[in-house]
């Protein structure tokens, strides 16, 4: 049975590992890629059966897939830099984004 995830969509966090912020744009309760990407890019090959999550990387234009236990809720609470921000939020309310109401999951 997959575990609860601890992070929500609009979620700011950030990599425990590699110091990056980020806001989370999807929750997975399980590890949902290949078995070639894990071997390939999981090199502290964290739990499958654990929540994982689509980020979007600040001051970058990439998002990644990270397991839960390398991510930490952002103490920062400012908004991200991400060229599609819009794609997924309409707008930052309290340290948070918001989910457009259009989007459909």
């Amino acid at each position: 049975m997959p575990k609860q995830a601890k992070f929500y969509v609009g979620q700011l966090i950030e990599h425990e590992l590699f110091d990056y912020r980020g806001v989370i744009i999807d929750v997975d309760p399980y590890f949902m890629l290949t078995d070639e990407w894990y071997q390939l890019m999981a090199k502290s090959r964290p739990p499958k059966d654990h929540p994982w999550y689509r980020v979007l990387v600040h001051n970058s234009n990439h998002e990644t897939y990270v397991a839960e236990q390398n991510l930490r809720a952002d103490k920062d609470g400012d908004q991200i830099n991400h060229p599609d921000l819009r794609l997924y939020f309409s707008k930052f309310d309290h340290g948070r984004y918001l989910l457009n109401e259009t989007k459909s999951n």
